[in-house]
């Protein structure tokens, strides 16, 4: 978008600024936007915090614009602490999880993020909010926390070794905080990055090593 500056880029979409208060998400491979925001209003009206939808046309997503930054930045700079950082990925993953599902017709079924790790998250002036909803579906709660253990597993498996530290210490940190998952939703989790088209083969080649980090319960 030649008239619109680029704010930031994900794996698999553009973040483009249309003004002081609104930015566009738009994904590079297509797609429909529609269900994601459909989503991130169903949750807000529950009163869970996630940017305000404007609009939501083919692959394109109006949101708010937030201030501050992710939660892994305020990291990396010591601004959060790794034990404050993974008391609030658990209360976020606990407070998403009261929100019941909005399709499915099982009671214990809850909103899952999927992808909720401190990259998701930014520490604005209004608190915490959670972005990149693309992966949300429902189903069991500690299928969520299983996939966030799994990610920080990941990158505390990568070859970058002050990232790979900092995933490490903020994973142990995680799971003295969160109930353990069960081990059929860890094995889940891990199927889910397998198939992940986000992922490259070399990051999918350490699936095994990063699921063997994970503390799970029986089940």
């Amino acid at each position: 978008m030649a008239d619109h500056a680029l704010l930031a880029s994900g794996r698999d979409a553009d973040v483009y600024v249309l003004d002081e208060s609104r930015v566009l998400r738009r994904y590079r491979q297509g797609g429909d936007s529609a269900p994601e925001a459909a989503l991130m209003a169903y949750v807000a009206a529950a009163g869970y915090p996630v940017p305000v939808v404007y609009d939501a046309q083919g692959p394109d997503l109006v949101l708010e614009r937030l201030d501050g930054e992710t939660l892994l930045a305020s990291m990396l700079t010591g601004r959060t602490g790794i034990g404050a950082a993974a008391d609030l990925l658990v209360g976020l993953h606990d407070r998403l999880h009261t929100v019941p599902a909005r399709v499915s017709p099982d009671p214990a079924d809850r909103v899952l993020h999927l992808d909720l790790h401190p990259q998701n998250v930014m520490v604005t002036s209004r608190g915490p909010v959670v972005i990149d909803w693309r992966n949300a579906t429902e189903g069991p709660a500690d299928l969520d926390v299983a996939m966030t253990a799994l990610i920080l597993a990941e990158v505390a498996v990568s070859p970058d070794p002050h990232l790979a530290d900092l995933a490490r210490e903020g994973l142990d940190a995680f799971q003295r905080c969160a109930e353990p998952p069960r081990a059929s939703q860890l094995r889940r989790a891990v199927g889910l990055r397998r198939v992940d088209p986000a992922l490259s083969a070399v990051e999918k080649s350490v699936l095994g090593r990063a699921a063997a980090l994970v503390h799970t319960r029986v089940g």
